[in-house]
């Protein structure tokens, strides 16, 4: 089949479209026929090896597993011995731990759920990581209530058009932070008010909850956008160091907490088929929908990394395969 793959750690370029043996399901397992994959900030770090943290579990000199994807909707092509709630023919939504930039992919059922006949495998596969996260985020971290003030720093990418679109749905008053060239995206999923950070400023003590998902302003910086009893949410980061990468703001932030009046918190997401299933509920009641800012072919792939490594990502890219 074909795949994906890397046997070194580096930049786009180590990425290599070939033809590799085809997975098999174990008896625990389904095999999927990918019809669509979509590219998260993960897939830069397990392709790059940075922060290097991450390569006590994935890999100290290269990649334990060479297929790059996590995310995925597909069809079931054969299920284990031991799988009971799907069968072969059920269209598919979730994650997989060993690489959706390919033909076929094992899975374990607990991070699927059964893809609505409403979505295309395209809208489908642009939800599991990215919505799973910021359905974290919003409703079991910050605990979005009606008549909130929320920013959310970074509104215009994966994770930030979701947290838009599900703090407004629990009733939040939001407003999105992004570039002068994605504030129309932002406006157009509901929020109340877009700050395009090339020109204005965040206003300081407005907001009960922010989330920050770019991950490149400091904690005193954010900090002043909340009320003095707000809280500041921090979700991923990419301007850290090349050791612990957005960890040295998460450690501040845990270190700090305590002192001082704001709530910091931070959201190392899990991925739940009950969290999935929670998300596709709510964008077939029409309350959230995927924005996907991008498609492209599986050889395109290293192409389109590189693109997104510049900064010019709306919504989620999704791989067509």
């Amino acid at each position: 089949m074909k795949a994906i793959t890397q046997d070194t750690y580096g930049q786009a370029d180590v990425l290599q479209f070939k033809d590799i043996d085809m997975p098999v399901a174990g008896p625990d397992e389904v095999l999927i026929r990918i019809r669509a994959a979509a590219i998260d900030a993960g897939t830069w770090h397990l392709m790059t090896g940075e922060p290097y943290l991450l390569r006590l579990g994935f890999g100290l000199k290269r990649p334990k597993v060479p297929v790059r994807g996590r995310e995925m909707a597909g069809t079931i092509e054969a299920a284990g011995a031991n799988v009971t709630d799907f069968k072969p023919g059920d269209d598919v939504v979730g994650t997989a731990t060993n690489g959706t930039f390919a033909e076929y992919v094992t899975a374990t059922t607990a991070r699927l759920a059964p893809k609505p006949a409403s979505l295309s495998f395209e809208q489908a596969a642009a939800i599991p990581i990215s919505g799973i996260t910021a359905v974290q985020a919003v409703r079991d971290t910050a605990k979005i209530q009606a008549g909130q003030k929320v920013l959310v720093i970074g509104a215009a990418g994966g994770v930030g058009t979701y947290i838009v679109q599900l703090a407004k749905a629990f009733g939040a008053e939001v407003t999105g932070v992004c570039s002068t060239a994605k504030t129309e995206l932002v406006q157009s999923i509901g929020a109340d008010h877009v700050i395009d950070y090339t020109s204005q400023q965040i206003p300081a003590g407005r907001y009960d909850v922010v989330f920050d998902i770019a991950g490149n302003r400091k904690l005193t910086e954010v900090r002043r956008a909340l009320t003095p009893k707000g809280m500041l949410v921090l979700v991923g980061g990419e301007n850290g160091g090349i050791w612990l990468g957005g960890m040295e703001r998460v450690l501040g932030a845990t270190l700090l907490s305590p002192f001082v009046s704001h709530r910091l918190r931070n959201v190392l997401a899990i991925e739940r088929r009950k969290d999935l299933e929670f998300l596709i509920g709510m964008i077939e009641d029409g309350k959230v929908k995927p924005v996907i800012g991008r498609t492209c072919g599986l050889a395109e792939v290293p192409g389109t990394i590189k693109d997104l490594q510049a900064g010019s990502a709306r919504g989620k890219t999704v791989v067509i395969i």
